[in-house]
């Protein structure tokens, strides 16, 4: 067992060694719910460290295959509506942050359980992913750029409640109900 550990601790220091002046970088990338040091290491040795290749975070999404394309012929939906096939180890590292993101209390946490409610968890992990990845873009393109959660309680916030009245009276009213309304006590 301790040579075992020995063994890892060499390697664990051979590959900090290598990674020098990328440090920063995934310092970075690890502040980001679910993505650790090895999984930070891990997508810098994929997309590397130069955004300049990738103009906005889409170009990279499209790179990567995570921007799912639908296309639509006279209001039917065409094709698979799948992301494609892409890079297959940053698509695992990104799932594995993903599925990690989703257990917490967070913004991706949040987006996680909104989306697989109505659309299903694969689909939740890949958007989730999308948006950890539109995250590392903003992050490695911008060397003054930290990341700051939003926090789960983001998407409340920014509900209106007069807008949700408005709605719902104008719902009863089109089923044919005459709406009074009263404030609680």
């Amino acid at each position: 067992m301790d040579a075992i550990t020995a063994d890892i601790a060499t390697v664990q220091d051979r590959i900090d060694a290598q990674l020098g002046e990328l440090a920063p970088a995934v310092a970075r990338l690890d502040a980001i719910p679910g993505v650790g040091p090895v999984a930070a290491q891990m997508i810098l040795a994929e997309i590397g460290t130069d955004m300049t290749r990738f103009p906005t975070p889409a170009h990279l999404a499209s790179w990567a295959r995570f921007a799912p394309g639908v296309n639509e012929s006279a209001g039917r939906k065409t094709g698979k509506a799948g992301t494609g096939v892409g890079n297959r180890y940053l698509a695992r590292i990104l799932g594995e942050a993903a599925v990690s993101a989703a257990r917490t209390d967070t913004f991706l946490g949040e987006r996680y359980r909104r989306i697989a409610r109505r659309r299903g968890k694969k689909r939740a992990i890949v958007a989730v992913g999308r948006s950890i990845l539109v995250i590392i873009w903003a992050l490695l393109s911008d060397e003054e750029a930290r990341f700051v959660d939003l926090g789960p309680d983001y998407y409340a916030s920014r509900a209106n409640p007069e807008r949700k009245v408005r709605q719902h009276v104008r719902e009863l009213q089109a089923l044919g109900y005459s709406v009074t309304l009263n404030p609680a006590a």
